[in-house]
């Protein structure tokens, strides 16, 4: 028996008992916490309306304090300008010489400035955000998408490395450790001085944040058998997200601090201790480092858990030629290795980072869709469920590829739709986001099982690791595509929607994986569209090549 027989030898388990339940739902729920931490920033980072400060000791007419912010048309809707007021000199003199603005003075010929005594912000939603609290406005204003790349540049690092630390030195010490990381790094937070402070904070929390779902996802993966893993990664890990999801507004719509905010989402990731002694290693990971012997206590466990009886010995054949001295550690470059892996590499990080770009980007920009915020992230949360829900039934029924491709085309088609509906139907555009987000949604919660399901066990989680790290540089890059809405507002939906509907054709080219066993070595793999042909025709060469070479020995 070879470890390709994994499945069949811990068949004995059953497929969907305590054990499994236990599992199933501890993992599930450790994803909360990642559902509202990263995205909290649409509240905590949201710019409230704003206009410059008129000190209150300069002594001017009721009528020239009212007059003192030129007017600007935005979006059609004429307001007061944000970043710019009138010279405050010359306003004085005029209301010291009795003139009257718009009857004795043409307001609009007075000389600009900036906002020199700073803004007043708009109090009516928030209390207080990072934008108002460090003046994260007009010039700086890029600071507010950046906030969000810093994030995304730490999910990004955290991708890189907790996907080899987590196979090297195993799923559950790197998940759990990243969940103190991400809820002690929160909480510090809060204490926040400066804005360089609260980014250099975020970035640890981003670390933190992808690193303990990925390696919950792959426990889950490992565990649990093929028809529960599909539940597991559609289902399960993402609802759970979408629930975390789904608390943010809720709680944000309560508390309008920022501080107050980071402060409340922070206390459930003190809660996830007790799980360290409920949640296992995963025996595959432990078989492909020869340490048998730990796989089969933690079966044996999962036995007793199950009622049932294990065979006397589970793993011998394995325990004689895995030995521990003997254990080849693989790397991230073990991903590019070959022709065929490069291939399946570098199309699914192309995916994955389109899908970033989409996903949050449509997540970031809620603050800027016609309608009240907090029930607008509502509703972005809560599409996510069906999505969801889409997933796992085609996961179930239907080819991975036609899954995918189906659900990037929606996502990409819609978002291009978007732009030609008449600025009037505000409710319209509102709505085809969602559908967006819908397909965009389901999509990422098809190619996470997709991905697991073409690597072999020895690089799965370095391999799901590295295609996240990829997705990362489209998030990075997400906050931008929502700034960019300022200068033209079709241009992110025509970015967006373009980019999707070309990674729905790529993925056409990858190898079917639904029905298949996992591969637990390289050469298990299956071959890519386009490698399967250059590796017949390099057999036939190298067939004609020895045909050949024996002729001219005879």
């Amino acid at each position: 028996m070879h470890i390709k027989d994994y499945d069949d030898t811990v068949a004995f388990l059953g497929e969907w008992g305590p054990f499994q339940r236990i599992v199933f739902f501890l993992l599930s729920m450790s994803i909360i916490p990642n559902g509202f931490t990263g995205l909290s920033i649409v509240f905590i980072g949201d710019t409230p309306s704003h206009h410059c400060r008129i000190p209150v000791n300069i002594n001017i007419s009721a009528e020239w304090r009212n007059n003192a912010i030129p007017l600007e048309v935005e979006n059609g809707v004429r307001s007061q300008s944000k970043c710019s007021r009138y010279k405050m000199d010359v306003i004085k003199r005029f209301s010291d010489d009795g003139y009257v603005p718009g009857v004795d003075v043409n307001v609009t010929e007075i000389q600009q400035e900036g906002c020199e005594d700073g803004w007043e912000y708009d109090r009516e939603t928030y209390v207080s955000t990072i934008a108002s609290e460090w003046n994260l406005v007009c010039s700086d204003s890029w600071k507010v998408p950046f906030t969000s790349s810093v994030f995304f540049l730490g999910v990004l690092t955290g991708s890189f490395v907790s996907g080899q630390l987590s196979d090297r030195f195993g799923r559950k010490v790197v998940l759990f450790a990243t969940m103190g990381v991400q809820t002690l790094f929160t909480f510090i937070q809060v204490f926040s001085t400066s804005w360089l402070t609260f980014c250099a904070l975020f970035f640890v929390v981003g670390m933190g944040q992808i690193s303990n779902y990925v390696a919950a996802f792959v426990i889950g993966t490992e565990i649990l058998s093929n028809s529960i893993r599909i539940i597991f990664s559609t289902l399960g890990v993402c609802i759970f997200f979408a629930i975390g999801y789904i608390m943010l507004p809720l709680v944000a719509f309560f508390i309008r601090d920022w501080r107050m905010l980071l402060l409340t989402l922070t206390l459930p990731g003190f809660f996830y201790i007790p799980l360290w002694w409920y949640i296992p290693e995963s025996p595959r990971w432990l078989l492909s480092q020869g340490r048998v012997k730990e796989a089969e206590a933690i079966l044996r466990h999962a036995a007793r858990k199950n009622r049932v009886t294990p065979p006397e010995v589970i793993f011998q054949p394995i325990q004689e030629e895995n030995k521990p001295g003997k254990a080849h550690h693989h790397n991230i470059c073990d991903l590019v290795r070959s022709g065929n892996i490069r291939c399946i590499t570098t199309t699914l990080c192309f995916v994955w980072m389109t899908l970033s770009i989409g996903y949050f980007a449509l997540s970031l920009n809620i603050a800027n869709l016609h309608g009240n915020s907090y029930l607008n992230c509502f509703f972005s949360a809560a599409v996510e469920v069906p999505a969801y829900v889409l997933a796992w039934l085609m996961c179930r029924y239907c080819p991975r590829r036609l899954c995918l491709f189906s659900t990037l085309s929606l996502g990409g088609i819609v978002l291009l739709l978007t732009q030609v509906i008449p600025k009037n139907l505000s409710s319209v555009s509102t709505t085809l986001e969602m559908l967006g987000k819908f397909g965009v949604t389901a999509a990422f919660a098809i190619v996470y099982p997709f991905t697991a399901e073409l690597y072999p066990t020895v690089l799965r989680n370095t391999a799901v690791g590295a295609c996240s790290m990829a997705s990362r540089v489209g998030s990075i890059t997400a906050p931008f595509f929502v700034y960019l809405g300022r200068y033209n507002k079709s241009l992110p939906y025509i970015l967006m929607g373009g980019l999707t509907v070309f990674s729905g054709l790529l993925s056409l080219l990858l190898p079917e994986s639904r029905g298949m066993p996992l591969p637990d070595t390289i050469d298990h793999m299956q071959k890519i569209q386009g490698c399967k042909r250059r590796a017949a025709s390099d057999s036939l060469t190298h067939g004609a090549a020895e045909e050949e070479n024996g002729s001219e020995t005879l």
